[in-house]
């Protein structure tokens, strides 16, 4: 399965990016990523399927999921849900970092985990009816959620082979940012290498050892990921949306599609395999 490395940025009016999951609607999948972020699925409604570093986590309703900075994870929503997401900026705990500017969070459930679900929930309702003075309210209750985070969440004793891989993570993470800002062009393992100042076989085994995916089938799921989008919101041919974002013919685009959604991407559009 592909990973892909995330860049977060917080919304407009307030410190820190908040938003309904896309998977509200059911019948989706998120294949593995990374983020430097601290992420949080705080689920009211359904249930959401996660998988942190291998492990499955099922989550229910009054339940949330706290994904650490560079913790490679994966969502799957069968049914519909409601659930709001919170993504919030590593730097928001600069004093209290540990060890190589870092700061993990237990996935454990705790006492306090009523209130964070009432915090959030407090938090969407008040974004989304915008009265006067609302951004003073959302950030009072996000420094109320910080404040708990660090209080009675945050791990203080962190194993070496977590501070390893997420030393790995965020070198690969500047790698693969250029690569989502150049996807469309042709993009070798030899070009990048040279461009980051690696060789490839340094570069090819960084994939391998922390994102446990090859550089093709990582550039793969990057190209797929915005073909999709077109596909969906345009009436473009199939060859052009493949060249459009990086594939080099209609056929290779096919094939990754296929084994990604198993179905064509035509029928895909029609919606005979989008359920």
């Amino acid at each position: 399965m592909e990973y892909s490395h995330e860049i977060i940025m917080p919304n407009d009016d307030i410190p820190f990016k908040m938003f309904v999951f896309e998977g509200k609607d059911g019948n989706y999948v998120r294949d593995k990523h990374w983020h430097r972020s601290i992420e949080i699925f705080a689920l009211f409604e359904g249930e959401l399927e996660f998988y942190l570093n291998e492990v499955r986590y099922l989550l229910k309703p009054g339940e949330f999921m706290l994904v650490n900075s560079n913790e490679i994870h994966s969502i799957r929503s069968p049914k519909t849900n409601q659930t709001v997401v919170l993504q919030i900026p590593l730097s928001t705990f600069e004093k209290y970092y540990t060890n190589d500017r870092f700061i993990y969070f237990s996935h454990s459930s705790r006492l306090q985990d009523e209130e964070v679900m009432r915090l959030i929930q407090d938090m969407y309702w008040t974004y989304v009816e915008r009265k006067c003075g609302y951004e003073l309210k959302v950030q009072n209750q996000f420094y109320m959620l910080i404040y708990l985070l660090v209080t009675k969440y945050r791990e203080t004793e962190i194993d070496e082979g977590v501070l390893r891989n997420h030393r790995g993570l965020n070198k690969l993470s500047l790698i693969t940012a250029y690569m989502k800002n150049n996807y469309m062009k042709e993009l070798t393992l030899e070009s990048l290498a040279k461009t980051f100042g690696y060789s490839p076989t340094y570069l090819s085994r960084m994939f391998q050892k922390y994102a446990k995916t090859n550089y093709k089938a990582y550039l793969d799921s990057i190209r797929l990921e915005y073909a999709v989008k077109e596909l969906m919101n345009t009436k473009q041919g199939i060859g052009e949306i493949a060249l459009n974002n990086g594939f080099p013919n209609s056929k290779a685009f096919v094939k990754v599609f296929k084994k990604r959604y198993g179905v064509l991407p035509s029928e895909y559009r029609r919606g005979d395999g989008g359920n």
